[in-house]
Formats: C-alpha cells, structure tokens, sequence
C-alpha cells in the first residue's frame, strides 16, 4: 500500500469520468476545509494478506498524520497512480469502508471521495514540513 497524505486548509473535487460501470452515479462534489487527505493505492501484494491487517496500518498512519496536523478531520481517496501494481477495486473498497468505520469509531470526522471517479480536484495545502507525507504501509 502507498500513501500520500496531504494536510488541506481546503480540498474540494467535482467528479469529472466514472471509470468504474459498477459504482453508483455521483453528480455533485464537495469541499472540506482543515483536513488529512490521504491519497491511498492499495498494491496487489495487500491482497495476500487481511483486510483487518492492512486497515489497521492504514488506519494507525492516518492517525498519527492527523495528530501531527492537529487535526480530526481525514479525507480518503483512492489513488491509483502510487504504483504500477493495483489491488482490485473490491478489495481497495474494503478496505476504505473498515478504515472509514475505525476512524469514526475513534472520534474522527471522515470522508470518502466517490470510488471509482476520475476527479477535479482543488486543493489549497500550506507549505510547511508535516503537511506532506508520503509512505509504504
């Protein structure tokens, strides 16, 4: 799994292509301000192993992102240009869904980004060392 997380004074996007037929149809975007965006690639070698093992990395990596950010609030994204292997969409929704449900468990106000869009994306992100992190889970 690759992660890109980027701290957001502001992150808004308009879905632009649906890529995925078997998703629902969104029309409408949506903004949030003081937010974690976490910019996440799920690899075919997380396949290998649980749900449960890879959401709690997951999961453990966007805490700790926030806490440095000071903030509760985390936007989940998927982002399938981290890496040229890709886990598939069942597995990558899954795991977006139980980290989402964690997160919320935890007191953390969170998103998703519509799975399977192509979207227009805006984002406004200060410049200073921790707003930008990016790792291999």
């Amino acid at each position: 799994m690759k992660v890109l997380v980027i701290y957001a004074d502001r992150f808004a996007y308009e879905p632009a292509i649906k890529n995925l037929e078997e998703v629902e149809t969104i029309e409408k975007g949506a903004a949030h301000e003081n937010c974690i965006v976490a910019f996440i690639q799920m690899e075919e070698g997380d396949e290998e192993k649980t749900v449960a093992s890879r959401e709690k990395k997951l999961v453990n990596h966007l805490k700790w992102t926030a806490r440095k950010n000071d903030t509760q609030y985390i936007v989940l994204h998927s982002f399938a240009h981290l890496s040229e292997s890709k886990a598939s969409p069942e597995f990558t929704k899954a795991i977006f869904d139980a980290a989402e449900k964690r997160l919320q468990n935890a007191e953390y106000q969170t998103a998703q980004t519509p799975f399977g869009y192509f979207l227009d994306l805006d984002i406004k992100a200060p410049g200073h060392s921790l707003a930008r992190i990016w790792a291999t889970l």
